[in-house]
């Protein structure tokens, strides 16, 4: 049985261009502290041409830990929760609800860049919110809502808890699930 969490494939293609849009926007986190790891960057590439059909999923899914496995070269929290964003977002071409996992970690990302800035999260979830289409919208409210099904990345792990659980239970109410 395939899981609520996957999306159909037009789905996916469709939110892994917000996905990598959110990711691609903490990037220069990374890149700051990693310049020379091309790693990031790749997934954000790949994550886009998915999205724009240019790659397939079979492919996708062997790759998707590459951009992972970057957070490794980031010094700090910040860095390493933007490799976590890219990661994500090239998950999604084998899973859907990576794409609130590349949301959720960009917002880590830009919360753990500027901790006096009380409001940076709440920043950032209303400009990933503000960049989401009607049809990606659409996409991503049919995801389980965080905890309801334990076949994906939402379910229970890293994503469902502590601040990751608290961005993506907020990005999913304001988005609407089914």
């Amino acid at each position: 049985m395939v899981s609520p969490q996957s999306l159909s494939e037009a789905d996916r293609r469709l939110v892994a261009a917000w996905a990598a849009e959110c990711a691609d926007r903490v990037r220069p986190l990374f890149e700051a502290e990693a310049p020379d790891d091309d790693r990031v960057r790749d997934a954000i590439a790949r994550a886009n041409a998915f999205a724009r059909g240019e790659l397939s999923a079979a492919g996708e899914i062997r790759r998707r830990f590459v951009a992972g496995r970057a957070a490794g070269s980031a010094s700090s929290p910040a860095g390493k929760a933007a490799a976590r964003a890219a990661a994500q977002a090239a998950g999604v071409a084998h899973m859907g609800a990576h794409a609130l996992g590349a949301a959720a970690y960009a917002v880590r990302a830009t919360e753990l860049a500027q901790p006096v800035r009380g409001d940076a999260a709440t920043a950032e979830v209303r400009w990933q919110l503000a960049r989401l289409s009607p049809p990606q919208r659409d996409a991503l409210a049919q995801l389980p809502a965080l905890g309801a099904d334990s076949a994906g990345p939402l379910g229970p792990g890293l994503l469902a808890s502590g601040a990751l659980g608290a961005i993506i239970r907020d990005l999913q109410a304001r988005i609407g699930t089914r």
